[in-house]
């Protein structure tokens, strides 16, 4: 067994050399402070909210008491005052694969004055598979099909990103993966290993980074989460860092974004200290993939007020993050990882308008160990 992987170490170093491929610089964890564990979380209760999703992805709120909730296999499922109703609130008809399928979802920041729910979705042409993002206009207890907002994203088997929000600029924001093709994301004309910027109906803004392009940002493997600080507004993505890939594995970051900034994948991992990238505000050396993200702006959980909460995968935790805006950036004080397997994979965390904080479990995507009633949403309240 250990030839073997000999064997392959030595083959991947030669099909890279043989390429010309030069591998990434490496660096560091820059937060300074490590994670510290709190299985029960602080001074909150977990309640059951929703139970028996399939492969759930994103979890938006409309409003007069409705949810929805989208599943991978292309369903967007209908809450109504906390009760799961059996019609979906749309079908979609997309390209299930791996981690492909129907992701994020997004409500118009104008809602209800204009009905409209966006959503992101792998899909096959031809012999390809894209994403794209379509929206849809609100009618109660359902949804109709209005119009493709944006096209031809990279879609594939793995690295899809897929959350897509608005921003307070009033604009809608999309993560996007390099789909296991690491030269996407440093390639402007390329989609993918981007964060892109369009109006709600699909424009470029003037104001982009890059004349005529959606791109926002590069240099990015797996972006799964966006969120706005409730202070500064300034954007903060989550991102899944290399899982085999030049032999490195781990290295998940969370990245504030600045306009036109290149954050470095496939050149550099890690905090690299390379000017022509932007190094991460978080780097975990251990396998943690974020997902969804959101800062908790206030609400019934005061002691929360402005912090940062991650979604994990593999490290099957709720992270909170609590950050000191300074004048060279933001200083990470406190990182906690809640639960540690009680609840399995977390895909999306959000809040409520109720001012509650809601997580969304992963259990049925195959990687995870599904339990009677799995998946859930689950409701975070004061203890």
């Amino acid at each position: 067994m250990r030839m073997k992987r000999l064997l392959s170490v030595v083959l991947f170093i030669l099909l890279y050399a043989r390429i010309g491929f030069c591998f990434p610089t490496i660096g560091d964890a820059p937060q300074g402070v490590a994670d510290v564990f709190l299985p029960e979380g602080d001074g909150i209760k977990v309640e059951a909210w929703v139970e028996n999703l399939e492969i759930p992805w994103s979890l938006v709120f409309l409003n007069e008491g409705r949810a929805l909730v989208s599943e991978r296999p292309g369903r967007i499922r209908f809450i109504k005052d906390g009760e799961l109703q059996s019609e979906p609130y749309a079908k979609i008809d997309v390209v299930h694969i791996g981690e492909g399928g129907l992701m994020g979802l997004a409500v118009h920041p104008d809602f209800p004055k204009k009905p409209f729910v966006y959503a992101m979705h792998t899909y096959k042409k031809g012999d390809s598979v894209y994403n794209r993002v379509i929206r849809l206009r609100d009618a109660g207890n359902s949804a109709v099909f209005d119009k493709v907002i944006i096209d031809n994203i990279p879609g594939g088997r793995f690295h899809n990103g897929g959350r897509i929000a608005f921003g307070p600029d009033g604009m809608l924001y999309i993560t996007a993966g390099e789909t296991f093709e690491s030269k996407q994301a440093q390639d402007l004309k390329s989609l993918g290993g981007k964060i892109l910027r369009i109006t709600p109906e699909g424009l470029i803004p003037a104001d982009n980074p890059f004349k005529g392009s959606p791109v926002y940002s590069y240099g990015h493997r797996n972006p799964q989460g966006i969120a706005w600080h409730p202070e500064t507004k300034e954007l903060f993505a989550s991102e899944h860092g290399p899982s085999g890939e030049f032999l490195t594995f781990a290295n998940d970051e969370i990245n504030v974004i600045k306009k036109g900034g290149n954050y470095g994948w496939p050149e550099a991992i890690g905090a690299a200290g390379d000017k022509r990238f932007v190094d991460p505000l978080i780097v975990w050396k251990k396998t943690t993939p974020p997902s969804g993200i959101v800062f908790y702006k206030g609400g019934r959980i005061k002691h929360l007020n402005g912090d940062l909460f991650v979604a994990t995968l593999r490290s099957k935790s709720l992270i909170r993050i609590k950050l000191n805006k300074e004048a060279a950036g933001y200083r990470v004080l406190k990182i906690e990882r809640w639960f540690s397997d009680r609840f399995g994979r977390i895909r999306d965390v959000v809040e409520g308008p109720d001012g509650a904080l809601y997580f969304m479990t992963n259990n049925t995507d195959g990687r995870g160990k599904p339990e009677p009633g799995d998946d859930r949403v689950y409701r975070i309240v004061p203890r």
